[in-house]
This record gives C-alpha cells, sequence and structure tokens, in this order.
C-alpha cells in the first residue's frame, strides 16, 4: 500500500470516529445536546483503538477489507459503550 492511501484510510477512520461519537452521543435523552470536548474525547479514543486494530491486523489482508474491518470496529465499541453508559 503506498503512502497516499495510507493517509486516506487514517483520514477515513479519524472522521468516523467522529460521527460515530457525535451520534452517540445525539442518542442519549440530554436536553441540553452533546458537549464538544465529550464527543472529541471520546472521538479520540474511539481512533486510538481503531488505530491500533489497523497497524496490527495482518499484512496479506486487502486494504479495503482492512478499512471495512476496522470500521466495524468502531461501530461496536461505539455500540458498546452506549449500552454501558446508557
Amino acid at each position: 500500500m503506498d503512502y497516499a492511501s495510507k493517509k486516506f484510510a487514517l483520514f477515513i477512520l479519524g472522521l468516523t470516529a467522529i460521527v460515530c461519537s457525535r451520534l452517540m452521543f445525539i442518542f442519549f435523552n440530554d436536553p441540553e445536546g452533546p458537549n464538544l470536548l465529550v464527543v472529541g474525547v471520546c472521538a479520540t479514543a474511539v481512533y486510538l483503538v481503531s488505530l491500533a486494530a489497523y497497524f496490527y491486523t495482518p499484512a496479506n489482508i486487502t486494504a479495503i477489507k482492512k478499512l471495512s474491518l476496522v470500521i466495524l470496529i468502531q461501530v461496536a465499541l461505539v455500540t458498546g459503550l452506549y449500552f454501558t453508559l446508557n
């Protein structure tokens, strides 16, 4: 995999981490809405976990499968956090 596609994949992972954490806090029944700092910290935590999963997947997996697997891990992590915190 070349350097440009790796940067694009990391950008996509960051974007999905922000979207997933924002959606998680939208679904809480809070009349004030989600706090930007809390969403940012949650997105950072989700991104770091997905980054570790991205770099420690086997090398024989294709790039699109690797990215799909890590996005699925992000969604599962945020879903688990939602049910744990709710």
